[in-house]
């Protein structure tokens, strides 16, 4: 119940070009049939980029499992590729694949929904061991590590070891 209401009150707050009242379920003061909020659904007025950064915040609190591709486990990569191939878009696999086939960006131009990778080094052609979605700021959802799982988490620790990605703009 609670993953509902907080998946209604995301959509709200991400949905800037959709009238609040709409994405709550009423329509000028009638009520509607309910936002369908579900954990394997987005609502199809988003961009693609919202839709992204709304609905991998249903897996937030899900297990790690390494190489998990699914709700039952994720890893990094599997999460990034599981959430973008629901809403229509196939990705490769790994967090380098991931890496080699998003477009560069800056984190200035980055967008919610975006992938952020994790570098060996500073230099932004290293090996991308970690990804996760951007959620804006110094945020992004990703699944961490055995007993931690999918979390939404700040990624400032990594300092100039960060690059942002995008196939979309």
């Amino acid at each position: 119940m609670r993953r509902i209401w907080l998946a209604r009150a995301t959509l709200a707050a991400v949905a800037v070009s959709v009238p609040v009242a709409s994405v709550a379920g009423f329509v000028q003061g009638a009520q509607a049939a309910p936002v369908a909020a579900s954990k394997h659904t987005a609502a199809a007025q988003l961009s693609f980029n919202q839709q992204a950064a709304t609905y991998v915040k249903n897996f937030i609190g899900d297990a790690y499992v390494y190489g998990g591709t699914s709700p039952a486990g994720f890893d990094c990569s599997g999460l990034t590729q599981y959430v973008y191939r629901q809403l229509g878009k196939s990705i490769q696999r790994t967090a380098d694949e991931q890496f080699r086939e998003f477009r560069p960006i800056s984190k200035s131009r980055a967008w919610g929904g975006d992938l952020v990778f994790f570098h060996e080094t500073s230099d932004p052609n290293s090996y991308v061991y970690h990804v996760g979605i951007y959620e804006g700021g110094d945020s992004m959802v990703a699944a961490t590590v055995p007993g931690e799982g999918v979390q939404w988490q700040s990624f400032a620790w990594a300092g100039n070891t960060v690059t942002f990605g995008t196939i979309t703009h």
